[in-house]
């Protein structure tokens, strides 16, 4: 009986989405209040030392909160139709924001002919999280989902790339749809806590911090750019259109990344540290 209940509630959710997304007030009107508790608390800054200071964006607490509406039972009106519909939303509405960055870019341009091989050099810099993320998953305990784990950060483009070359059901393509759920659910939050500690640590150029955040999601892409921002107000244009640029090389320029060079070389790590580092499982692969 529950799960004819599960079914037709999923089919009635269905319907509504198709019949009348953007008619769900509740929705609208929470977001709105969310926007408007971001605002009037803004940046809020957190003195680590006397020399590092960590801005927490108002990004952050905002996706706290709404995942606090949606988790909390009084609040029946988010549910999870209304997170479907977030979610495209969310899509929409940041392609706005990369035309902003896309008009930067024009701008700019000079600007980026000027760094020359540097901003596609930087996409290599991807490869660096191979040889930090491999060893962590396979102290952790995981096997061939490794390789799909930790060859990039597992948006659409890297995802299709696993898929076709492993199959649907492979270790390989569970490990990236694992690392493509948990980015897609908290990817934003860290980024934006990441990118607030490496400024306030790192000595390194402001163009460097907006490279960095162009890693191929847009959403990350933007959670990244506030707190740069924050700290180099006065460079905001050059910083946005090297952001965007930077990102746009990330989605179209990092799949061949992976292919070529991101893939065989988690392939030849995980053959090399594997048998040295990696976990033995409990049982068997026959279960014996």
């Amino acid at each position: 009986m529950n799960d004819i209940q599960h079914i037709y509630r999923e089919k009635t959710d269905k319907r509504i989405l198709k019949k009348n997304p953007w008619k769900d007030y509740g929705l609208h009107l929470s977001v709105l209040v969310l926007a408007v508790i971001a605002m009037y608390i803004g940046p809020i800054e957190i003195k680590l030392t006397d020399s590092v200071e960590i801005a927490v964006m108002p990004l952050l607490y905002t996706m706290v909160l709404g995942l606090v509406f949606y988790l909390a039972k009084p609040v029946t009106w988010i549910e999870r139709k209304q997170s479907r519909v977030a979610e495209g939303a969310m899509m929409l509405f940041i392609g706005i924001l990369i035309a902003k960055l896309a008009v930067s870019s024009g701008q700019s341009m000079h600007l980026l002919f000027e760094m020359g091989p540097a901003l596609m050099l930087q996409e290599l810099g991807h490869l660096a999280t191979i040889l930090i993320a491999l060893p962590v998953a396979l102290l952790l305990g995981f096997k061939r989902e490794t390789i799909g784990m930790t060859n990039s950060i597992g948006r659409e483009p890297e995802v299709a790339v696993v898929v076709d070359k492993y199959g649907f059901n492979s270790p390989e393509s569970r490990g990236i749809f694992a690392l493509f759920i948990v980015g897609t659910m908290i990817g934003t939050v860290f980024i934006s806590f990441l990118t607030s500690i490496c400024v306030s640590i790192l000595p390194l150029h402001p163009y460097a911090f907006a490279m960095a955040s162009g890693v191929g999601s847009a959403s990350m892409n933007a959670a990244s750019l506030g707190p740069t921002l924050a700290a180099f107000p006065a460079l905001e244009t050059n910083i946005e259109a090297f952001a965007g640029f930077s990102n746009l090389l990330s989605f179209s320029v990092g799949i061949y990344i992976v292919i070529f060079i991101a893939l065989p070389l988690t392939e030849k790590l995980y053959e090399l540290l594997e048998p040295r580092i990696g976990r033995k499982p409990i049982v068997d692969e026959g279960g014996e």
